[in-house]
């Protein structure tokens, strides 16, 4: 019975183990299948987009590199779009300018002065664009974290004199505003619910947006922390100087709109202007001198 028994068994895990195999092989046909389902750009286009990533990766230099990663970091787009891929997008469109450079020379056949500024100026501009494209980006979002700045500042003081924590009124912040800012703040309060201490996160704070107004108030408020001043006076005082500061930012523009309105009006509205005042005259002018 014992050597039935054992034959039994090794027979039933042979057949176990071949049912396990079947079932793998369908598994990687399955595989197999769902791969060629897969578009063309995903299955051809991406491995060598890859190969050519890498290859770029390690021919641009690391400062660079770091530039580009700072960069996107103020820009709020360090999590979406790598340094790497940024620089790989601008080589790809430096390429294609020089190609479409290169074409128009060839079949237009235009001078050579005018060969010579195609060959050198659409390179140069594929190169330059995706650059100052991300210096605009980083300029628009320091702009924006310092215009609400005021308003979230008021927020943070109405909050922690209600008799909210430092945290709390962070939180209000982050569900009543939805700007660069309020995400910035949103990331601190994770990081310092994930254990950061507050200085660290403050730090990273300042470092992820660089705006001298954001700074002063982390600097204040850290130093408030630090020698247990408390915390809504210096809310307090932090948002009245900042709602001075607007008003004398809203005085500077204000002084410079006249500035900036003479280049319309001399260019659109007085040769209008002149040509309705000065016609009539120049016709009966013209009259008399016949």
């Amino acid at each position: 019975m014992n050597v039935l028994t054992r034959h039994f068994r090794r027979s039933s895990e042979d057949a176990f183990e071949y049912l396990k195999e079947l079932e793998a092989e369908d598994l990687e046909l399955g595989d197999y299948e769902a791969r060629l389902q897969q578009p063309f750009l995903t299955r051809i286009v991406k491995p060598m987009g890859e190969r050519g990533f890498n290859a770029i990766r390690s021919l641009t230099p690391s400062s660079y590199l770091d530039s580009v990663h700072k960069k996107l970091l103020l820009a709020g787009l360090a999590s979406t779009v790598r340094a790497e891929e940024f620089v790989t997008a601008q080589a790809a469109l430096t390429g294609l300018m020089a190609a479409a450079a290169l074409a128009i020379v060839l079949l237009a056949h235009p001078p050579t002065s005018k060969a010579i500024l195609y060959l050198v100026l659409l390179p140069t501009m594929g190169a330059l664009f995706p650059s100052a494209w991300l210096n605009r980006k980083v300029a628009e979002r320091k702009d924006m974290i310092l215009r609400d700045l005021p308003d979230t500042l008021d927020l943070l003081a109405i909050s922690v004199e209600a008799g909210m924590g430092f945290e709390g009124a962070l939180e209000v912040v982050c569900q009543n505003f939805t700007s660069p800012l309020a995400d910035e703040f949103s990331r601190t309060l994770r990081e310092m619910e994930l254990g950061l201490p507050r200085r660290d996160a403050f730090q990273n704070l300042k470092r992820r947006t660089e705006v001298p107004e954001l700074s002063n108030f982390v600097l204040a408020l850290l130093q408030a922390d630090a020698l247990g001043i408390p915390i809504g006076r210096v809310l307090k005082t932090q948002a009245a100087e900042m709602r001075s500061k607007r008003r004398q930012w809203a005085r500077e523009r204000a002084g410079k709109l006249p500035v900036k309105i003479m280049f319309p009006l001399v260019a659109f509205i007085f040769p209008a202007v002149l040509v309705i005042v000065l016609g009539p005259a120049g016709s009966s002018i013209s009259k008399a001198l016949r």
